[in-house]
């Protein structure tokens, strides 16, 4: 192939099986890739070229012998930083502590070491995961391929920029309100969300998922057979479950799709973005859907809630550090915080009480319909710089109102790339289904991907390449 960063994971095992391509060749040929594209993104933390071809050295001779050790054998795969590896440290951010190394994988790492994948490095995320920024006080500033001067959105920053540059076909992030699907918007790739406890993750937490982030449907599907298995080290996790995840075939007719064009609150829907989902759900319905209006699952006093009870959170985790500890985090995540030292236990708790309302008010959506689909953001792109699309860390969450509900729900939810604006940035559309119908929203991602008007795109280097 004339540029194998191009390749996705299924081609990739294609390639290897008919000895047209090799492990070694290949992590070969990313590392320049990579080399040449890093300086201006800043997407990698614990990159370890030498490592990486010992490791892909090693796959290359278990193909030889036409004895791959697992499904994944061979293809690269990135972890963000938040997720433990054994041998490093979790710097979650903001490097502050003892920064210890991990004893042990977390559970995503695990299954994929189980599967063969090649760890090629871990992905940046702003400070506690608690921005949609590629900001970090420790990572420093994560840009966005399609224009270095916008944001990558986050918390799994590194992934989606990493994803959107072709540095491998496989990454994982996590999610807690949108930290998988958001940078998947703004950078133009696949970012699936599962239904909570599908995927074990450690620590886990209300509404915190794992979830892949790659440039295709197939690859996310082709993840979930390594990232669904049970770990009971997640005590949110799912029973196992026999799910052939590669199986993507699904008939339209019949299917009522509710299209929720409104979030109920937040920042409001930038025209591109409108357009590309009316657009979307229009191929659906030429395919035999049947779409039907949804009203938005969120309000004011549930955003609002949230907020509060998160900024408690947070603060009990600064108060923990030490003055000049707490004076390295980032301004945005402290002066957010610390109207959580002011609120009373009561005032938490009613905050987190609209955990539960959103649940109730997203479950009461499916009385409807059989999937949802929706904005992924509200907006199309912010400077890169910025910690947040309104940059007011009094209103840090305005552009979360699409994917926040259906974390606090456990609804799984996918975002995709259904097209670009006049200024050449991603559209992101959001795909929805019920608890548990984890399958059926692949599905349904692959029948829109196939029908979406949008023609192949590759960022380029400032100056072309």
């Amino acid at each position: 192939m004339h540029e194998p960063h191009r390749m996705t994971a299924t081609q990739l095992l294609a390639a290897y099986r008919d000895k047209s391509l090799s492990p070694l060749d290949y992590a070969e040929s990313l590392i320049a890739h990579i080399e040449r594209w890093e300086p201006h993104l800043n997407a990698l933390y614990a990159f370890r070229p030498e490592a990486f071809l010992a490791a892909a050295r090693a796959s290359s001779e278990r193909w030889a012998r036409n004895a791959p050790r697992g499904t994944l054998d061979g293809v690269p795969v990135t972890l963000k930083e938040l997720i433990a590896t054994r041998g490093l440290p979790v710097p979650l951010g903001t490097g502050l502590g003892e920064q210890a190394e991990a004893s042990e994988d977390a559970p995503p790492a695990a299954r994929l070491a189980e599967d063969a994948a090649l760890p090629l490095a871990k992905t940046t995320c702003p400070d506690f995961g608690m921005l949609s920024s590629g900001l970090s006080s420790f990572h420093g500033l994560t840009r966005n391929p399609w224009n270095l001067a916008c944001n990558t959105g986050g918390s799994s920053s590194g992934a989606g920029a990493a994803a959107a540059a072709g540095y491998g076909p496989l990454h994982v992030g996590t999610d807690i309100g949108g930290s998988v699907r958001l940078p998947a918007a703004w950078c133009g790739v696949v970012g699936f969300k599962p239904t909570l406890g599908r995927i074990p993750i450690d620590p886990y937490y209300v509404g915190r998922c794992a979830g892949p982030m790659t440039r295709s449907v197939d690859d996310a599907a082709l993840m979930m057979t390594s990232l669904a298995r049970t770990d009971r080290r997640d005590a949110m996790r799912l029973p196992p479950e026999t799910i052939d995840w590669t199986d993507l075939r699904l008939e339209l007719k019949g299917l009522r799709l509710g299209v929720m064009l409104e979030a109920g609150c937040g920042l409001p829907l930038e025209e591109p973005i409108r357009d590309a989902v009316e657009s979307a759900a229009q191929r659906l319905e030429a395919a035999g859907a049947t779409l039907v209006p949804l009203a938005p699952v969120l309000t004011r006093e549930m955003l609002d809630g949230l907020d509060r009870f998160w900024r408690a959170r947070q603060y009990s985790e600064l108060e923990a550090l030490t003055a000049a500890q707490r004076e390295r985090v980032l301004p945005a995540i402290v002066d957010w915080a610390e109207e959580g030292a002011r609120l009373s236990g009561v005032e938490a708790v009613r905050g987190f009480q609209q955990t539960l309302n959103m649940r109730r008010a997203t479950e009461a959506a499916f009385e409807q319909v059989d999937a949802v689909i929706s904005p992924t953001t509200p907006n199309v792109a912010f400077p890169a710089d910025w910690a947040s699309p309104t940059n007011d860390p009094q209103r840090p969450f305005e552009h979360i109102a699409y994917t926040l509900p259906w974390n606090m729900g456990e609804q799984p939810a996918i975002s995709l790339n259904a097209g670009f604006s006049g200024e050449g940035m991603p559209l992101g559309v959001q795909l929805i289904g019920p608890r548990f119908a984890d399958h059926l929203v692949l599905k349904l991602a692959k029948s829109l991907e196939e029908r979406l008007d949008v023609a192949p795109r590759w960022p380029s280097l400032p100056g072309g390449g």
